[in-house]
């Protein structure tokens, strides 16, 4: 497993505010853990971005901060829901003896036939699995290898990933992962659109034919009513 440090300042939240903090490149942070003392910390935001981009949520951090150092994991970044800057970062302490549990991202892998011969398309259907291993023992990701898909139907499992020895899946194992979906082309989707259409204007003609004018209603001997001019006539 890559090494990862990152350097960290002890911060007074009763002095130093956040707002403070972001205009000189740096943001706020708290570190926290089991048995352990919560700390707010401040870092420098070039350098977590850099580390961020490489450890991710599982991969072990060595935060380093007046001299000495914690075994983190990040655990939550917070951003701004407009600019999508990076506001405040949570880091879990862990003890290196004590497995953890962490979410780990999957990546899809290889090339299905099914898509090499044009007769499907491989949908996934879960991103990521929850696992426990030790702090260590942490996979950045979990490749699917998805070579052996051939046909329409066919699907992986949560069952079906390979994992270190080292590390147990938590997910329920019958989740599927990926699936083989019939592959539409765009011109069958225009045909399928045109052939609706046609349908439908049909259907409307049909309903159109079903519904006569209206006429004089017959008078309960089965005669047809007629109006009171065409009756003087006949009277005179």
């Amino acid at each position: 497993m890559k090494k990862h440090t990152l350097q960290g300042s002890k911060r007074d939240v009763k002095k130093i505010k956040p707002d403070s903090l972001r205009r000189e490149g740096l943001i706020p942070a708290t570190v926290y853990g089991k048995k352990v003392t919560s700390e707010s910390l401040s870092l420098k935001l070039s350098d977590f971005i850099k580390v961020y981009g490489e450890a991710h949520e599982t991969g072990l951090v060595e935060l380093v901060i007046d001299g000495g150092m914690k075994p983190v994991l990040i655990h939550h970044v917070q951003k701004d829901p407009v600019k999508d800057s990076i506001l405040h970062v949570e880091f879990h302490q862990v003890d290196l003896k004590e497995k953890v549990h962490a979410n780990v991202p999957l990546v899809v892998t290889g090339e299905a036939p099914a898509v090499a011969q044009k007769i499907g398309v491989v949908l996934s259907l879960l991103s990521e699995v929850e696992v426990e291993a030790l702090p260590t023992d942490l996979p950045e990701k979990l490749d699917v290898d998805v070579s052996g898909l051939a046909e329409v139907g066919q699907e992986l499992k949560v069952s079906d990933i390979n994992v270190p020895s080292a590390v147990t899946i938590l997910t329920d194992l019958a989740v599927i992962v990926v699936r083989v979906g019939e592959l539409v082309s765009k011109a069958a989707e225009e045909q399928a659109a045109a052939d609706a259409a046609v349908a439908e204007a049909a259907s409307a003609e049909g309903a159109e034919a079903a519904t006569p004018g209206v006429e004089s209603a017959p008078d309960a001997a089965g005669t047809e009513k007629k109006p009171d001019e065409e009756k003087k006539a006949e009277g005179k």
